[in-house]
């Protein structure tokens, strides 16, 4: 048996590095020297195949780190089983910044696409198994909130490489459907309170 409380820990650390990390691979070519606003602003926009993966994934791991807290339980204990998985999910989580490297230097490519999206779809598939094996766990709508949040997590990823074999420029596209988690969250807040409300 493992203190869940050192695992929390490691993984508040591990999310913060991997957070800051994924924005070290945005940055103007050191021969970039714009002579006027207009060759300016081009620059920063051609900068956009790695700005996207950068907002991605930035926002695949806060969902993570904020699902991660919103999930209690009675015990303060975990299983070597479960610490296992949680390492391996840490793994995974550490991932990310290189994968976004990856997709942001090569987005058409369509391994690239296949080394993200598995990644991600690995992130959610651990992360499921460690919602089962978390013991004594207080169930709420957090819990279903995290289940939906990664399934949407696995199934962008599935069909972002299933894209990346016809359209590999519009892949990326697919792993976008993440940034609708705070939607999905706002909505069942707002489906509970009208059923808190609902005499």
């Amino acid at each position: 048996m493992y203190p869940k409380a050192r695992l929390d820990a490691l993984t508040d650390g591990v999310f913060a590095v991997a957070m800051t990390l994924l924005v070290l691979d945005i940055r103007l070519p050191e021969d970039f020297h714009p002579h006027d606003q207009r060759e300016f602003i081009l620059g920063i926009l051609r900068l956009w195949p790695k700005f996207l993966p950068y907002v991605i994934s930035f926002s695949v791991l806060s969902f993570r780190w904020l699902a991660s807290i919103h999930v209690t339980t009675i015990s303060d204990m975990v299983s070597s089983s479960y610490a296992r998985w949680w390492l391996l999910y840490l793994f995974f989580i550490t991932c990310v910044p290189f994968t976004s490297f990856v997709i942001g230097r090569y987005p058409h490519v369509p391994p690239a696409i296949w080394l993200y999206a598995g990644n991600a779809a690995l992130i959610a598939a651990v992360s499921a198994r460690m919602l089962a094996l978390l013991p004594d766990i207080e169930w709420g709508k957090h819990v279903e909130v995290r289940r939906q949040s990664l399934g949407i997590l696995f199934l962008s990823a599935v069909v972002a490489i299933g894209i990346s074999f016809i359209y590999p420029r519009l892949a990326m596209l697919a792993m976008a459907l993440n940034l609708l988690t705070p939607l999905q969250l706002h909505w069942h807040r707002r489906r509970a309170q009208r059923r808190q409300a609902t005499p």
